[in-house]
């Protein structure tokens, strides 16, 4: 299997809510339990990459959560295991950083806890200052 098999779409109408739903309640680290509601409520409000074979078949996601001017945070992206080492990650991130709308952003953020090496060859890094960052965590 190559990349040209596959594409990424913006496309909301796209998305296979039951693979991201189960994907995030089920399988991630950062969200397990995660309600459908909420799942739901995220996807509608955010800036959505769908990735899906040639077939239309979904096999990866992620969202950015943005103003479109100064600040985007990227978030729960996956690709499915059976995809995982063709790549694939790679070009969504990529489609996701050259996405046109997105290119005016200063400030992009994220968490992971294992993909810092794919995240840094897109120029993200260790926060320069984590002493001027506070979070709110209700749970």
């Amino acid at each position: 299997m190559k990349n040209e098999l596959y594409y990424i779409s913006t496309d909301k109408s796209l998305i296979n809510m039951e693979i991201v739903f189960n994907f995030l309640h089920n399988d991630s680290y950062w969200a397990q339990g995660r309600s459908r509601e909420t799942v739901e409520r995220s996807v509608a409000n955010s800036l959505c990459f769908t990735l899906l074979d040639s077939t239309d078949k979904q096999v990866g996601f992620a969202r950015v959560i943005t103003d479109y001017a100064v600040f985007a945070w990227l978030l729960d992206v996956f690709i499915l295991d059976n995809y995982r080492g063709l790549g694939l990650g790679k070009k969504l991130i990529t489609t996701i950083m050259e996405h046109p709308d997105l290119q005016q952003i200063k400030r992009w953020a994220l968490g992971t806890k294992d993909a810092h090496g794919l995240y840094k060859k897109y120029g993200f890094k260790p926060l320069a200052h984590p002493e001027n960052m506070m979070e709110r965590r209700l749970y």
